[in-house]
């Protein structure tokens, strides 16, 4: 019988048979015996090749740096739908469906460098130019400037600039990190010159630039954000399911602003220094032999 063309569809990405299951041309479980980690099978994911290390190190990085920031709009979306007892899917996928244009991943900021680096090349002008005119044209238009300021994080956010040091280390800057100081730096002198507060790049800015240095296209970088913001949602679900009540509420509580950060009540572990690599086995098999962790696992 001949195949019918409407049902067929055609994919880059994998294929499976009884015996394995192959990605981008690589069998998952050869790349899993070999030591390679999730963080290289989601680059080989994206782009169709094996990372450097210096690569895997600097996308481990920036999806660990993402993957929580407390009651966000993603965060509490999380547990409000959590509430009503829906599968637990349901509630990751409202997280997520909160990213737009001022919480979480996206992909503006990335479309937004890669306009005026492209206009630079055919301008015959540096990255370093190229931030002073995307700074005015867009502070000139009143319109924000993508990827500068994070409501909570007033002075700066914190995982920012040692996202852009991190680069620096790892010696994967180029254009886009070029950009990405220019227009930090003609930023804070525009507001500083109107007499304005001084606002800093935030994670989305720091992150996206660290993501397309490494060959990341500004969607993809989107998707990553998800993935690594909704591992953190769910387990805000989770959490909520395990600890808390459906519907969430009594009538001894009164009803009060989710995002409001006066009203969260953190009861998890007190603030612990993080080990060293060379001290991560010794402090992971103490910790485990404690027994410690177990009143926090979900």
């Amino acid at each position: 019988m001949e195949r019918d063309p409407l049902f067929e569809r055609k994919t880059a990405i994998a294929y499976k048979t009884e015996d394995k299951t192959v990605l981008r041309g690589y069998n998952l479980s050869d790349l899993a015996e070999e030591g390679y980690s999730f963080y290289d099978a989601i680059f080989i994911l994206f782009q169709g090749r094996i990372p450097t290390s210096e690569e895997e190190q600097m996308l481990k990085y920036e999806m660990g740096e993402f993957m929580e920031h407390s009651m966000s709009p993603s965060a509490a979306s999380a547990i409000a739908v959590i509430a009503g007892r829906p599968n637990l899917p349901v509630a990751v996928a409202a997280s997520i469906m909160t990213f737009g244009g001022v919480h979480g991943p996206g992909a503006a900021h990335g479309y937004m460098m890669n306009k005026y680096l492209e206009r630079g090349w055919e301008e015959d002008k540096t990255p370093e130019e190229m931030g002073e005119t995307l700074v005015d044209e867009y502070m000139d238009a009143g319109e924000k400037v993508v990827g500068m300021g994070q409501p909570q994080h007033r002075d700066g956010d914190p995982r920012a600039e040692p996202t852009h040091l991190k680069q620096e280390e790892l010696e994967i800057d180029g254009v886009y990190l070029k950009l990405q100081r220019s227009i930090e730096k003609h930023f804070h002198e525009r507001r500083a010159r109107d007499g304005r507060r001084y606002v800093g790049v935030n994670v989305v800015g720091a992150g996206n630039t660290a993501l397309m240095e490494i060959g990341f296209s500004p969607n993809a970088g989107w998707c990553i954000g998800s993935v690594s913001r909704g591992y953190s949602c769910a387990a805000h679900a989770l959490f909520n399911m395990k600890r808390g009540r459906a519907w969430a509420a009594s009538k001894n509580e009164p009803m009060v602003q989710m995002l409001d950060l006066s009203m969260i009540k953190y009861i998890g572990p007190d603030d612990r220094e993080v080990p060293s690599q060379e001290e991560r086995q010794e402090y992971a098999r103490k910790q485990k032999e404690s027994g410690e962790f177990k009143k926090w696992v979900i």
